[in-house]
């Protein structure tokens, strides 16, 4: 959109600081009606801060932001939702305790005379799911649904306020395929009613297809605006990080030798009906398959933490079922796919934190708080987590620095075995870079690696060898040429056997 159009929203040489910290510098974003805007860069570049300018969380610390082209001050969210600027956020913005319907109207329920109008209200949230091809009930609490159905609640409660902006952070990276495809008919279907769509998101390819317009921030700087048909994707992921991405991955190793982990007969209760794999040291193996084909279930089960049959052995001692300590005893460690809910405690510190597996590394009776200032001093530095001080908490770091915390956390134990799952799920694409040289480091130093990953490119780039599972069991594997897209695909539909 260009010429003299007012924009709906726009900021104005903002700036903003916490403390002494600017973190935002003369930043100039504008917004338009019917069209999708993308708001990208790395972890800690300033998306979220800019967003939550945006949609009256933070006040700016200097600088102008405007409406229909009128400076206004946004002094909270509920002012922002007035002015018909709405966010769904990527951590949730729901009571857990609350029905999906009560959820939607939280705030602005509405009314039939004295009375809740309570009718009322779950017909117009069924009719919000159906547009969303949502099955949750209207009924349901939100404690009892699945996580990609929270994110259609959220996206629910916010088509509900008859937006003129909406702010989407993130808002695919807990979806599946069906569901993502979904969520695109809904902001074309939004785009074409006039609203004006702030989009931030760290896939790519998703930006190329929705975007009309991208903005580029690093560092807190916009280093580039422009039309999307103007950019390619390398060029968007070399002017977010400033440097060139063309060696995303590490150059490929040949796999270990001598198995260290052999799985027989698995069986998960309602996830899991077959699965055996042996897991050789010194090698990335990846994990394969689509969403609810039991991967995850499958690695939480020999990790200890899910009851499971079969046999699991490490270096010929077998582990106990629904034993995470033993298991650790073992060397054997799993990352967990939801670093926010089950990886970190974010109102606790970094310190605390790093140091939560391996406590009896600190404590002679009382935990040596120099000792664990030391381990997180060498953690900053090996896995470069950038923080803006060390009394931080985890819950403020960006979702990038989050991911090389639990890293950190977890490699403290002195693991053999390291099972990550969705090791860059929501993390820009030079802390990706990061990561995978962390992995392919841990490997080369002879350590033993799985990746679990929904992203095809990140398995194929990363593993030595890929392991595919369908419906519960592993139905084959790829290595050499046939780690490749479509033997995988193949494989993960069940249309063909073992490749290699």
């Amino acid at each position: 959109m260009g010429g003299t159009v007012t924009p709906v929203l726009a900021l104005a040489a903002v700036t903003r600081s916490f403390g002494p910290i600017e973190v935002l510098h003369g930043l100039d974003i504008d917004l338009h009606a019917g069209e999708v805007h993308a708001l990208i860069g790395e972890n800690g570049a300033g998306k979220s801060t800019t967003m939550k300018i945006m949609a009256g969380f933070l006040s700016p610390t200097s600088g102008t932001v405007r409406i229909d082209g009128q400076p206004v001050t946004l002094s909270s969210a509920v002012e922002a939702e007035a002015a018909g600027v709405v966010m769904i956020h990527q951590e949730f913005n729901l009571a857990a305790h609350l029905t999906v319907t009560q959820n939607v109207f939280l705030g602005r329920e509405m009314r039939r005379g004295l009375f809740l109008d309570h009718k009322g209200m779950r017909a117009q949230t069924q009719a919000l799911l159906d547009r969303l091809h949502c099955h949750a009930s209207p009924d349901a609490r939100i404690s009892d649904i699945s996580v990609p159905d929270r994110q259609m609640v959220e996206i629910a409660k916010a088509l509900s306020r008859r937006a003129r902006v909406l702010i989407m952070d993130e808002p695919t990276a807990v979806l599946t395929d069906r569901e993502t495809g979904v969520l695109f008919e809904q902001v074309e279907r939004l785009k074409g009613e006039g609203v004006a769509i702030l989009y931030t998101s760290h896939n790519l390819p998703e930006v190329r297809r929705l975007a009309d317009r991208v903005t580029i921030l690093r560092d807190g700087t916009r280093v580039q605006s422009g039309p999307a048909n103007g950019m390619t994707e390398d060029h968007m992921a070399s002017a977010m990080v400033g440097r060139d991405l063309s060696d995303l991955y590490p150059a490929k190793r040949t796999g270990g030798s001598g198995v260290i982990l052999s799985a027989t007969n698995i069986r998960v209760p309602r996830f899991v009906t077959e699965a055996s794999f042996e897991l050789r040291q010194g090698e990335i193996l990846g994990f394969a398959g689509l969403v609810g084909s039991g991967r995850t279930e499958l690695m939480e089960a020999i990790a200890g933490l899910r009851p499971r049959d079969g046999t699991v052995t490490v270096n010929g001692t077998t582990l106990a079922a629904e034993d995470m300590r033993g298991a650790l005893d073992q060397g054997l460690v799993y990352l967990t796919e939801d670093r926010k809910e089950c990886g970190l405690l974010l109102n606790k510190s970094l310190r605390e934190n790093l140091t939560l597996l391996s406590l009896e590394k600190f404590s002679r009776g009382l935990i040596d708080r120099r000792a664990e200032d030391a381990a997180l001093d060498r953690a900053i530095a090996d896995w470069d987590i950038r923080i803006p001080h060390r009394d931080v908490l985890a819950g403020n770091l960006s979702g990038g620095n989050q991911q090389k915390l639990l890293l950190a956390k977890t490699m403290l134990t002195g693991p053999r075995i390291v099972i990550i799952d969705e090791p860059t799920r929501g993390i820009d694409i030079g802390t990706k870079q990061q990561i995978y040289r962390f992995i392919h480091r841990l490997a080369e130093k002879g350590l033993s690696v799985i990746v679990i990953s929904s992203e095809l490119p990140e398995v194929i780039g990363l593993c030595d060898r890929v392991i595919v599972m369908q419906a519960g069991r592993v139905a084959g594997q790829v290595t050499g040429a046939d780690v490749n897209e479509q033997s995988i695909v193949r494989m993960a539909m069940g249309l063909e056997g073992e490749a290699a």
